[in-house]
């Protein structure tokens, strides 16, 4: 077997210290790479948590390691026979409830997801540093950064589809027309829901607009300002689009 395949994947039978420092500081150069990506975009999972999150990880296999060493050694020992590839599947569940935290509902919108999975993922890349499969780890390091940082701009590129449900005082004659002779521009597509008289006796016209936008073209409150500026909006909400 080629030395490096077996030095790049392997959990050792003997888990010396030279080991134990090699896998920490891959797994604190791996986290601190995609963490500082993190927090130059003011995330709520930066730096610091990153490499806590790794590192924790990469503890938990280096322990399991040690544990199957022991158990390797004597079969009749005093500890407690175990499957030890049950820590990894222990930190994944743990650092679920990290990522649940850092998930935030705005009323329809989720924020935070792509928080969540990078925690997920660094405690991947942990596990398999923690766990001698260096290569894995390497490899899983460089793939998660492509995604994270230069496939980044591919995600701003890319148009989102936004729908807004808007209500805006007026009498019979507004109609879907006018808004679109508005927001023509913007190539919104505007359609009439429906309409009710407020206790005031004033007509409340209810519309959903819909329109496709990229980091550089035009955002909700873009949409929302132009529409405040020609007509009377009661209320303006986002609303999440029909799968």
């Amino acid at each position: 077997m080629d030395p490096w395949v077996f030095v790049l994947n392997r959990m050792s039978e003997e888990l010396t210290w030279p080991d134990i420092l090699l896998r920490v500081l891959l797994t604190i150069v791996a986290a601190s790479l995609i963490g500082i990506n993190r927090e130059k975009g003011g995330h709520a999972a930066g730096f610091r948590t990153t490499v806590l999150v790794g590192l924790a990880a990469c503890l938990a296999m280096l322990q399991a390691n040690a544990l199957l060493v022991v158990e390797g050694n004597d079969e009749h020992s005093g500890f407690a026979r175990m499957d030890v590839l049950r820590f990894a599947l222990g930190v994944l569940t743990g650092v679920g409830f990290i990522g649940g935290g850092a998930v935030l509902h705005r009323g329809n919108f989720v924020t935070g997801v792509t928080t969540a999975a990078t925690i997920w993922a660094m405690t991947t890349i942990g596990l398999c540093f923690g766990g001698g499969q260096l290569g894995i780890g390497v490899v899983g390091t460089a793939v998660a950064f492509f995604f994270l940082s230069p496939m980044q701009v591919l995600d701003q590129w890319l148009a989102r589809r936004q729908r807004a449900t808007v209500e805006i005082l007026g009498d019979g004659t507004l109609g879907a027309a006018e808004l679109r002779q508005v927001l023509g521009a913007y190539n919104c597509e505007v359609r009439f829901v429906s309409s009710r008289t407020r206790h005031d006796a004033q007509q409340l016209l209810v519309f959903d607009i819909r329109w496709k936008t990229t980091t550089s073209a035009a955002n909700t409150e873009v949409v929302h300002r132009e529409l405040q500026r020609h007509f009377k909006v009661e209320h303006f909400a986002l609303n999440e689009h029909p799968v």
